[in-house]
C-alpha cells in the first residue's frame, strides 16, 4: 500500500529553480533543524557541515542547492520568504562567514568548507545529502536525507511511512493506480475531480481546500504576470535572454491593466488565430520558467523545472477556450492535475535524477492534458487517455541541462509540454477511450522501466547530451 498523496503535496509553492535540487534540500535543512531542536540544546551547536552527493553535487551549483541549504539553515520558509531578501541573506553569510542558525543565533559558517560537493552517489537515491552538527562538548550528530523529486524529502528508514499509511486510511477513495480511480468514478457516478475533492475533505475543511487551491492559482497567475513583464538576462552564466517579455509585448499590444486579473481579462480580448494561440501558450510557459530560473516564486507542478506547463494550459483554457470560466473550473483543473501527478509518483517517479526529463515535463504534460480534458467535457476514461497520450510522447526524454542550470533546454521544454498537453486532450476527446490500446497504468509502468534502463549520464548529472555538447563558453 502506497502513501497518501494530497493535491497540495503535488502542487507546492516554493522558490526556483529546482524542486529536487532547491526546494528539497531547503526542506531537508528545515527537517534537520527540527530533529536538532527535538533532541538537543540547539544553542550548544558550534558548527554545521553539509555533504552533497550524486546529482545534488554534480548539478548543485547550477540549481542553487548551496543557496537553498543556507536559506533553510537560516530558518527561512521557501513558501513565504520575500524573494527580494534572498540575495541579501546569502551575501551576508558569504561576507561574514557566519549563519543565523534557525533564525535564532549566529555560528561560524564557511560556504567553501561547510558545504561539500561529493561526486559519489549514495545507494538509496541519486539526490542524497547529509547534515552534521558539531557541539561544544565535541560530540556530533548526523542525519541523511534524500530529495526524491517535486520537493518531497525522505529518509532511508522512512520513519513516517506508518503515519502516511494511517492518513491514507482516512481517504474514502484510496488510489494507487488509474484503474482504481476509474472504478470509483463509475461506482459513484462522479468525475475525477469530484473523487479527489472527497479525498481532500477527509484531511481538510472545504474552506481550507478552496482557499489553498485558489492561493496556488494566484501564485501561478502572478508568476506568469511577472515573467511576462520582466526583461533582461537570466542569472547563472549562460547569458540566456528572457523571451517572454518581447513575445508578450507583441501579443498584448497597447492594452491597459494594472494587476494580474485585469491582465487576464485583457488577454481574453486579443486575437485568437492558431499562431497567436501557440504563441500565447508558449509565452505563459516561458514566463513561469524564466521566473523559476531567476530564483522566483513558483508552484511545483509536479516539479520546479516543469512548473510552466500546468499554468500555461490552465491559462489557455481561461483566456482562449472559456471566457466565463472562474474559480470552479480552476479548482477542478488543479485537483485533476494533482491526482494524475500522484499516480505517476506512486507508480514511477517525478525525479529527473531518477527518470530523466520524462519524469518532469512528461508528467506535467500528462497532468495538464488530463485536467484540460475534464474541463472540456471528457469522461473519466478520456481524461486518463489524455494523460496517457501526453506521457507516451515524452517517453525516454533525457535530462541534460547545460551548466546544471534549469534553463537550456528546460525552459523551452515547458512550452513543448504545454502544447502536447492541449493536443493530447483534443485527441482523447475525439476518441472512444474503450478502443485505446495503451492504458495509463501501462504507460506509467513503461516510463519506470525506461527510467531504470536509461544511462545515468542523462539523469540530471550534466555528464551527457546537450550538457556536454554545448559548453558554457559556447553560450
Amino acid at each position: 500500500m502506497e502513501e497518501c498523496i494530497s493535491v497540495f503535496d503535488m502542487l507546492k509553492i516554493g522558490i526556483g529553480p529546482s524542486s529536487s535540487h532547491t526546494l528539497g534540500p531547503w526542506r531537508a535543512a528545515e527537517r534537520f533543524l527540527k530533529e536538532l531542536r527535538n533532541e538537543y540544546d540547539i544553542h550548544t551547536i558550534i558548527r554545521v557541515k553539509v555533504d552533497l552527493y550524486g546529482s545534488l553535487s554534480l548539478t548543485g551549483k547550477g540549481h542553487a542547492t548551496d543557496l537553498a541549504i543556507m536559506l533553510g539553515l537560516s530558518g527561512q520558509d521557501p513558501e513565504y520568504i520575500p524573494v527580494q531578501n534572498i540575495d541579501e541573506i546569502i551575501k551576508s553569510i558569504e561576507n561574514k562567514n557566519e549563519i543565523h542558525l534557525s533564525n535564532q543565533f549566529h555560528i561560524p559558517f564557511n560556504v567553501h568548507q561547510d558545504i561539500v560537493f561529493n561526486k559519489n552517489f549514495l545507494p538509496f537515491h541519486a539526490n542524497g545529502l547529509t547534515f552534521t552538527a558539531y557541539f561544544n562538548d565535541e560530540s556530533e550528530y548526523s542525519s541523511t536525507f534524500y530529495s526524491i523529486g517535486g520537493g518531497f524529502v525522505v529518509k532511508e528508514e522512512r520513519e513516517n511511512a506508518q503515519k502516511k499509511e494511517a492518513i491514507k486510511c482516512a481517504f474514502p477513495y484510496p488510489i494507487d493506480k488509474a484503474t482504481e480511480l476509474l472504478v470509483y468514478c463509475a461506482k459513484e457516478n462522479k468525475t475525477i475531480s469530484e473523487i479527489v475533492y472527497e479525498n481532500e475533505k477527509s484531511m481538510r475543511t472545504e474552506a481550507v481546500i478552496n482557499h489553498e487551491l485558489i492561493r496556488i492559482w494566484h501564485t501561478m497567475l502572478e508568476c506568469m504576470y511577472i515573467g511576462c513583464h520582466s526583461e533582461g538576462i537570466l542569472p547563472g552564466g549562460l547569458n540566456v535572454r528572457r523571451r517572454a517579455f518581447d513575445m508578450h509585448q507583441n501579443l498584448i499590444g497597447l492594452s491597459n491593466y494594472s494587476n494580474p486579473q485585469e491582465w487576464l481579462e485583457e488577454i481574453r480580448k486579443t486575437e485568437v488565430k492558431f499562431r497567436q494561440i501557440l504563441k500565447w501558450v508558449s509565452c505563459f510557459a516561458l514566463a513561469v520558467n524564466e521566473v523559476n530560473a531567476a530564483l522566483g516564486r513558483v508552484v511545483t507542478a509536479p516539479t520546479n523545472g516543469s512548473s510552466g506547463v500546468i499554468p500555461a494550459v490552465l491559462m489557455y483554457y481561461l483566456v482562449i477556450e472559456n471566457h466565463q470560466a472562474g474559480e470552479k473550473e480552476i479548482k477542478q483543473f488543479l485537483m485533476v492535475a494533482g491526482e494524475i501527478g500522484s499516480i505517476f509518483k506512486k507508480g514511477s517517479t517525478i525525479s529527473a535524477a531518477m527518470g530523466g526529463c520524462q519524469a518532469e515535463i512528461g508528467v506535467s504534460s500528462a497532468m495538464a492534458a488530463a485536467a484540460l480534458c475534464e474541463l472540456m467535457g471528457g469522461t473519466p476514461d478520456q481524461v486518463l487517455m489524455a494523460a496517457e497520450i501526453a506521457m507516451e510522447h515524452h517517453l525516454g526524454l533525457t535530462c541534460d541541462p547545460i551548466g546544471g542550470l534549469v534553463q537550456i533546454p528546460c525552459i523551452e521544454r515547458n512550452t513543448m509540454g504545454a502544447i502536447k498537453a492541449i493536443n493530447a486532450a483534443e485527441l482523447a476527446l475525439e476518441t472512444n477511450a474503450k478502443n485505446a490500446k495503451v492504458s495509463l497504468d501501462k504507460v506509467i509502468d513503461t516510463m519506470w522501466q525506461t527510467a531504470k534502463d536509461m544511462n545515468s549520464k542523462y539523469k540530471e548529472t550534466s555528464e551527457g547530451g546537450l550538457a556536454i555538447a554545448v559548453n558554457m563558453a559556447d553560450c
